[in-house]
């Protein structure tokens, strides 16, 4: 699942191709923007805010696009063979004299005023690799809810934008707490240092070509995607177990004997020694 420091790439990608440059073609095939000719104006520039994307368009227009699971954009030269998908799977095509944009299986394609965007992204909280980062703010938000559970906390975009699936898990391991463990219950000196972590796994992977929290050359990730292989630290099995606040359910990954707290099939008091 594409998360913050991917969608970085990808709008440095579409910057990088667009930004500056006329459009010779311009295709959105989402019913409501099926007719809506953008060519003709210049790409002004492409933003990433949290995991939402903004392509500001000549004219004080915005091109608000969203990943999610399984969204990408691809960047094709000209005569260069389309490989991101079937057709049928495109959903928006913007094209240069020298570069064209294909967006495949976008669930959130929506054009606007540009001085509209809030409307689309202001809900989101401090962006960790935005110029709006804020961690005080973060870590406020974060705690308005302290019987949430930890893991649920940091994939809730109101609270801090960039954070996915991957990251929440491996963030929970960094802190030796369970993904289920209310975020309320965490020490506060784990608590303050949360939103400064979070940064700095963003950061450090923003211009990766493969995602790493580890450090260590072949072993990635500490947890996410490695049950039931044994923990990195302790060589416990790491398990796994789907967490999600009924409207979705997302596969999570930790070390029952690295991380504090609750978790499917047991109930453990937190040993706050090691929170």
């Amino acid at each position: 699942m594409p998360e913050g420091d991917t969608v970085w790439q990808a709008a440095g990608r579409l910057h990088r191709a667009l930004a500056g440059h006329v459009l010779t073609r311009s295709d959105l095939r989402v019913p409501k923007f099926a007719t809506a000719d953008l060519t003709g104006r210049t790409v002004l520039d492409v933003t990433p805010r949290g995991k939402h994307l903004l392509t500001r368009i000549e004219g004080g227009l915005t091109l608000h696009s969203h990943l999610r699971m399984d969204g990408s954009w691809k960047i094709y030269t000209p005569g260069e063979r389309w490989r991101g998908g079937p057709a049928h799977q495109i959903r928006a095509i913007l094209g240069t004299t020298g570069h064209t944009a294909v967006g495949y299986r976008l669930p959130v394609l929506e054009l606007l005023r540009t001085t509209d965007e809030q409307r689309a992204v202001g809900h989101l909280g401090p962006d960790l690799l935005g110029p709006d980062w804020d961690p005080d703010q973060a870590l406020t938000n974060l705690l308005a809810g302290p019987a949430r559970p930890l893991g649920e906390a940091l994939l809730d975009q109101r609270n801090l934008a960039g954070i996915g699936n991957v990251y929440k898990s491996e963030l929970c391991f960094l802190l030796r707490a369970t993904p289920w463990l209310p975020i309320g219950e965490l020490l506060p000196d784990t608590a303050a240092r949360l939103p400064a972590l979070a940064k700095k796994l963003l950061e450090a992977n923003r211009d990766r070509p493969a995602r790493s929290t580890t450090g260590v050359r072949d072993q990635n990730l500490f947890v996410y995607g490695r049950a039931p292989r044994p923990c990195l630290r302790c060589g416990t099995p790491v398990r796994q177990a789907d967490q999600g606040d009924g409207s979705r359910e997302r596969p999570t990954y930790w070390c029952p004997t690295c991380q504090s707290g609750p978790a499917p099939g047991r109930h453990t008091t937190p040993r706050r020694g090691r929170t």
